[in-house]
């Protein structure tokens, strides 16, 4: 298993994370398989969406912050229940096909790693699955 660190500067943000986890792909020379993509947080996630409009991940950020607010009839004592909310809703995992050592994406598609309750100093795991 691969530990990537993944620093994060706001609250809520999408960060790209495709040229990190491609460079991860090529130092460890995995041509063909599957890569598990792994968030080990509760209150981060990791996600694939288009990358060529930076919009897009503004309107969801934005919209996100509607659907599920910062304040609201929550219970939890450390005040971040709308995080693991937003954890809950994008999810933990991804899996990414890697073939002839690249991985495999649509046009427009990119790999993020959502923060709900940053700024912190993340980690993703990645753990290739050869076939």
């Amino acid at each position: 298993m691969i530990q990537l660190q993944v620093p994060t500067h706001d609250h809520e943000e999408m960060l790209d994370i495709t040229p990190a986890v491609r460079q991860t792909v090529q130092e460890n020379g995995w041509s063909d398989g599957i890569l598990l993509l792994y968030c080990p947080h509760t209150t981060g996630a990791v996600t694939i969406n288009e990358g060529a409009d930076p919009d897009v991940v503004r309107d969801i950020v934005v919209n996100l912050r509607k659907l599920v607010p910062r304040q609201g009839d929550y219970r939890h004592a450390e005040g971040n229940s709308d995080a693991h909310i937003k954890s809950s809703m994008f999810g933990c995992e991804q899996m990414v096909i890697v073939e002839d050592g690249s991985i495999q994406l649509g046009t427009w598609q990119k790999i993020y790693f959502c923060e709900f309750d940053g700024p912190r100093t993340r980690k993703l795991w990645l753990k290739w699955l050869g076939c």
